[in-house]
């Protein structure tokens, strides 16, 4: 029998030392030890870099604290640090000009696929939207796939310039508290937005909007932008 997905949101908003999120991590790592993160420490964030498990956990400073840079985990102060976003890596193989950009240092999100769950949402008449409560994210899902499960992007971005050193195009559904970068060919480029649809992605970012999996209208965007 398969295991059961592994809910990332759920850890969303958790202080550091939460045993939820170290549990969370075992599990993602097939119930083995976490390997110890690389961490960059700033002002304003911390971020916990696991790049075996394809995972990038971002925690946001609390109480007024504010982190010096280079800190090493026993320099932190972990009581202060609450989980604000989690990205989550996927890493096809490199063609084409994929090749010239560089090997990503994370690898691909082992615990694939990904279920996140989406929110109640209303339009402007108060009547609720009918969708699917979440979706399953593999590693082959497209900008299509994701658009016919969540609806149009709350917003979108990239893309723009020559296809060598253009930023890959990227979308964001802000009620859901998800973000979407796109990778390969398809991502970039003049006619990124043509091809887009059919390209996969490359890093999804997970923030909790408030509340999440209730109705969301009139909250205007995440406490994470």
């Amino acid at each position: 029998m398969s295991s059961p997905a592994i809910n990332l949101q759920s850890i969303l908003r958790l202080p550091l030392t939460s045993p939820e999120i170290a549990s969370t991590l075992r599990a993602v790592n097939n119930g083995e030890p976490v390997p110890d993160p690389d961490i960059k420490s700033y002002s304003d964030s911390v971020y916990f870099n696991y790049y075996s498990l394809g995972l990038s956990l971002l925690y946001a400073p609390q109480q007024g604290y504010k982190p010096k840079q280079n800190l090493k985990f026993e320099e932190l102060e972990l009581e202060k640090l609450v989980l604000d976003s989690i990205d989550v890596y996927n890493v096809p193989p490199a063609k084409d000009s994929d090749k010239k950009s560089g090997k990503s240092a994370f690898a691909t999100y082992p615990a694939l696929p990904l279920v996140v769950e989406l929110a109640n949402l209303k339009d402007g008449d108060n009547d609720p939207i009918v969708r699917a409560p979440s979706i399953s994210i593999t590693a082959t899902t497209t900008g299509k796939d994701l658009v016919s499960t969540l609806g149009e992007p709350d917003k979108k971005g990239g893309g723009a310039g020559p296809s060598n050193g253009s930023i890959d195009i990227w979308t964001e559904w802000y009620k859901d508290g998800v973000m979407v970068e796109f990778g390969g060919d398809e991502a970039r480029g003049p006619q990124a937005w043509e091809r887009g649809k059919d390209a996969a992605w490359r890093v999804l970012t997970l923030y909790k909007t408030f509340p999440l999996g209730l109705p969301t209208e009139g909250a205007g965007s995440s406490e994470s932008d």
